[in-house]
């Protein structure tokens, strides 16, 4: 089990004003690591993916409660889960295929495939009518001659 030196839960309504403010908490939790401007840039669009799919696919009709659980673990890796308790993925592995969206015409079906590109770690955990949890895992490299 990996250590955890620091962590911080946010709860906010799914609304999609408050995708910016899911991101921008991540990227601020993740800057104690020191992180280049590269690697915040991929974790705030990874975060971003993950709260729209959670804001758009598991509350389609209502307004629900997600959940954010940031973690600086031991070794330089940040983490970062994001919790609904929506409507839920009935097929995860389909879900995280290429253009594949439960949406409608607007929405690329992208969204897991960037995540994965982004981030060094993807978990999806889901149950029909219980919720889904995406978990992501980025290890920040040590800057030359930096402390941490």
């Amino acid at each position: 089990m990996t250590a955890i030196l620091n962590q911080a839960t946010l709860l906010f309504p799914s609304k999609s004003s408050n995708e910016s403010f899911a991101r921008a908490t991540a990227a601020c939790f993740a800057a104690q690591l020191d992180p280049t401007l590269e690697e915040l840039g991929d974790i705030k669009t990874a975060v971003s993916e993950a709260v729209t799919n959670a804001i758009v696919h598991a509350y389609p009709r209502e307004l629900g409660v997600v959940t954010l659980r940031l973690r600086i673990l031991e070794g330089g890796v940040f983490e970062v889960s994001v919790k609904d308790k929506g409507v839920g993925i009935p097929d995860v592995e389909r879900a995280r295929q290429p253009l594949y969206t439960t949406g409608d015409d607007s929405r690329s079906g992208m969204g897991f495939t960037i995540m994965e590109s982004f981030m060094d770690w993807v978990r999806v955990r889901s149950l029909p009518g219980k919720g889904t949890t995406v978990t992501l895992r980025k290890r920040i490299t040590p800057r030359m001659g930096g402390a941490r």
